[in-house]
């Protein structure tokens, strides 16, 4: 008899024994069921129904977790199942261990024999184990970790002679998982995909899958995928799990992939009583595999299913859940509900514009003292009450900064705080070297990345040099080079390394002298010219970019395939754009590194910074969410690679933001950033349209934010919201002149409370010269609408929205 067989035959003994109900279970049913009595009376229609398939449609913050718990309590209180004939299946271990403790409380006792609760993996892993022969493998397996993975790929890859460089092992691993989530083995991957990685992306699968087997090893993905095709090729075994696992528990059924829907159907199929807990209106995880199709097709998988929507939210005001039901209201795959709550009516949610970010900035580090020292009209706070939510990591740089300059903790959560991250850690360190080129630390830290063929030997070389002629590492590598010390790859590198360091030392530390400014030239901000310039005419800026790009440390991560590299690259422009307010590369170092420096102490309150998808589950009572503009939020790269469905995520993803604040939530956004030093107009987020008017407070001082969103706008097109962009003041504060509306010049203390004139943008024909307050002269060479593409003397071909140009012999008469 099998191991298998033993185990059976065990567990199927084990639940005819007793008569269904232990002697504690049946002191417990004696007294009744008392935890039924806290529910609200969809969260107890929801536990009560045990026989048959159940959705529950849990809204944010309608206490899903506790009406989940509660019915695996009753399933054991009443006898409908042993412990270890209930499957129930979380996300995380954090969520797994809080469902066992929950229903330890509401029965009064420790729960013993559950080996069934758990995360998908986890769960997977146990299967895994006791059928492993069954797929090649040994109960024995090892688990690979993603760094072991790349390093398999990387071997199977350079044995099929392709380019690495070209096709990195880290863009396979990442369509491989992708696949295994879709359920594909390899002979199952379809004919649209098999042009992936160069052709051969199937064939590599294919051959990753048997590397494996003989290593007797499985990645994350196998984990799934493994039983998967246990379950579909041995009908026994399938068979056998059916009948053990009496009642089905899933919880975030919405984050589930294509290969976790799969096999908790097939498992489903004999009993029948699955229950499936989610919300489709917060799924946001489409981009690593989730589909919100499992939850809207519930009914259609499960017929006759019961669906009991948990409407009632404990955690939010009315404005608040109003203002996220009127947002999430633009999606149409949903299946709807609609949120409420008997809490006091609070306040409602605020809306603000600023100028720039670094002005949002100010303004929240503000308003979260004002609110601890209780100056809002409301009682005072605590900053771990606070948090901020941003779209994407790199908008945490102007807070981390603006909160380390006024001495206001923070903690980064999901992640290291900005100046810690690796691709900062690296740039700092290239411009440490360019400034000082006796920094060893820096010098090792960045010396083979991008790789230059450095490796231990070689860095052993540059280190005896260096302690035999007690000179630093950048010297050792100019000796080495000129005494062919080095040899390959590595030596040309070295060569190529040292020059440019010399050449980057030198504009680091030239001459300060602004350069003069002709007529002709883009004229900066408030009117400043291009300070800290040295004598060749280059920026501390423009310097920083030019180490970055010569490095090839940009170039790195734009070759890189792996989902964090847009970010990294994002990150490193928030960088650059910090350098703007520093003189120059020494005084910016030496700021990072006192400001990284001021530790907190232990136990301190501390605002809350992070992105909207780490801030799933969590709630506070007061909300910031900044950088609502279009572009960023909704994410271009997400409108560009998903279309509509891209921006209905996007759109989850701002409901999600909303219903995490309690009593405050704060919505903010900027009519102006500046990347790489240019200053770039933005229009409100879309969803600022569609936030209902009647919950909304403006807040944006006058001239910057004219109204025109909610109720005035519904419908409102692109174009519409492109030409309403004057309304916003998205150009900026400075007031542009009008051919068909003559107005008094602006004086400097009137200009931040202008409201440019969309009707006034005047009209110019194809060859007209223009003037543009940060790209200087140019010639309209096309015309569309009302946006003009421009050609310039200084800047390129861009295309710009008429209001923001005036005709050239009007530029005088411009207040800048």
């Amino acid at each position: 008899m099998s191991r298998f067989d033993d185990e059976s035959e065990a567990f199927e003994g084990a639940a005819q024994a007793g008569g269904g109900l232990s002697l504690s279970q049946q002191a417990i049913g004696a007294r009744g069921a008392p935890y039924l009595d806290d529910l609200n009376p969809e969260q107890r229609a929801a536990v009560e129904a045990l026989d048959g398939p159940v959705l529950m449609l849990a809204g944010a913050g309608t206490g899903k977790t506790k009406a989940l718990t509660t019915r695996i309590a009753h399933l054991l209180n009443t006898g409908r199942a042993r412990p270890n004939e209930i499957l129930a299946v979380t996300f995380t271990n954090k969520a797994a261990r809080e469902m066992k403790e929950r229903v330890a409380r509401l029965l009064g006792q420790t729960v013993e024999g559950m080996p069934w609760l758990g995360t998908f993996h986890a769960i997977g892993v146990k299967l895994l184990r006791r059928h492993a022969e069954l797929v090649g493998l040994k109960s024995n397996f090892t688990i690979l970790d993603t760094d072991d993975q790349i390093r398999l790929l990387k071997q199977l890859i350079q044995a099929e002679n392709i380019d690495d460089k070209r096709w990195p092992a880290r863009m396979l691993a990442g369509l491989i998982d992708g696949w295994k989530n879709r359920a594909w083995t390899p002979e199952k991957v379809p004919a649209s995909e098999a042009g992936a990685y160069n052709h051969r992306g199937t064939e590599i699968y294919a051959a990753y899958q048997e590397r494996l087997r003989a290593l007797n090893a499985v990645d994350f993905g196998d984990l799934l995928l493994h039983v998967l095709t246990i379950f579909q090729t041995h009908a026994d075994v399938l068979a056998q799990y059916r009948r053990w696992f009496r009642y089905i528990l899933v919880d975030e059924y919405q984050d589930t992939n294509v290969a976790q829907y799969l096999w908790l159907r097939l498992l489903a199929q004999k009993h029948h009583n699955i229950c499936c807990v989610g919300d489709d209106d917060q799924s946001i995880y489409g981009w690593r595999g989730a589909e919100v199709g499992n939850i809207l097709r519930f009914e259609k998988d499960f017929p006759g299913a019961t669906v009991v929507r948990l409407e009632q939210n404990y955690r939010s005001t009315p404005h608040i859940l109003a203002a996220a039901s009127g947002v999430i209201a633009g999606n149409e795959g949903r299946l709807g509900k609609t949120l409420w709550t008997d809490l006091a009516e609070g306040e409602k949610v605020r809306l603000i514009g600023h100028w720039d970010g670094e002005e949002e900035a100010r303004w929240i580090g503000d308003e979260l003292e004002a609110l601890c020292q209780g100056s809002r009209g409301m009682a005072p706070m605590s900053l771990d009450d606070c948090a901020i939510l941003v779209r994407a990591s790199h908008q945490m740089r102007a807070f981390e900064d603006r909160f380390l300059t006024i001495g206001l903790p923070y903690r980064v959560i999901g992640g290291p705080r900005f100046y810690e991250r690796l691709e900062i850690r690296d740039a700092m360190a290239y411009f440490r070297v360019a400034v000082s080129p006796d920094d060893d630390l820096a010098f090792e830290r960045i010396v083979n990345t991008p790789k230059r063929g450095m490796g231990d030997k070689a860095m052993q070389t540059l280190q005896g040099i260096a302690r035999r002629q007690g000179v630093p590492l950048l010297e050792a590598a100019r000796i080495a080079v000129a005494h062919g010390e080095l040899s390959g790859k590595a030596k040309g590198a070295m060569g190529l390394l040292v020059d440019q360091f010399d050449r980057w030392h030198a504009l680091a530390l030239g001459p300060l002298e602004p350069v003069a400014a002709d007529a002709d030239a883009v004229i900066e901000e408030d009117g400043a010219q291009a300070a800290g310039r040295g004598a060749a005419g280059i920026s501390h800026i423009e310097l920083a970019e030019q180490i970055l790009e010569e490095s090839g440390y940009t170039a790195m991560w734009q070759a890189s395939k792996t989902p964090e590299a847009a970010g990294r690259l994002e990150n490193l422009k928030e960088l650059i754009k910090a350098l703007e307010n520093f003189d120059n590369l020494q005084g910016f170092l030496e700021h990072v590194a006192l400001i990284m420096d001021n530790e907190t102490e232990t136990g301190e309150a501390k605002v809350s910074i992070m992105t909207l998808h780490a801030a799933k589950g969590l709630e506070f009572p007061a909300v910031f969410l900044p950088g609502w503009e279009d572009g960023l939020f909704p994410s271009q790269r997400s409108m560009d690679e998903s279309g509509l469905k891209g921006v209905e995520e996007e759109r989850r993803l701002a409901y999600v933001g909303i219903t995490r604040a309690e009593r405050l939530c704060t919505i903010s956004f900027a009519a102006n950033r500046r990347v790489y030093g240019q200053w770039q107009s933005a229009l409100p987020s879309r969803f600022v349209d569609e936030l209902p008017a009647e919950h909304v407070e403006v807040l944006t001082p006058p001239g910057l934010y004219g109204g025109g969103y909610g109720a005035a706008a519904p419908a409102a097109t692109l174009d519409e919201r492109v030409a309403r962009a004057d309304v916003y003041n998205s150009p900026g504060w400075k007031r542009m002149q009008s051919r068909a509306k003559a107005r008094p010049t602006a004086q400097p203390s009137e200009a931040r409370h202008i409201v440019i004139d969309a009707e006034a943008a005047p009209a110019f024909e194809l060859g007209a010269r223009v003037f543009h307050r940060k790209f200087g002269y140019g010639a309209v060479t096309g015309i569309e609408g009302d946006k003009l593409e421009i050609a310039f003397e200084k800047a390129g071909t861009k295309k710009i929205v008429a209001g923001f140009v005036v005709a050239a012999e009007s530029a005088d008469d411009v207040p800048f």
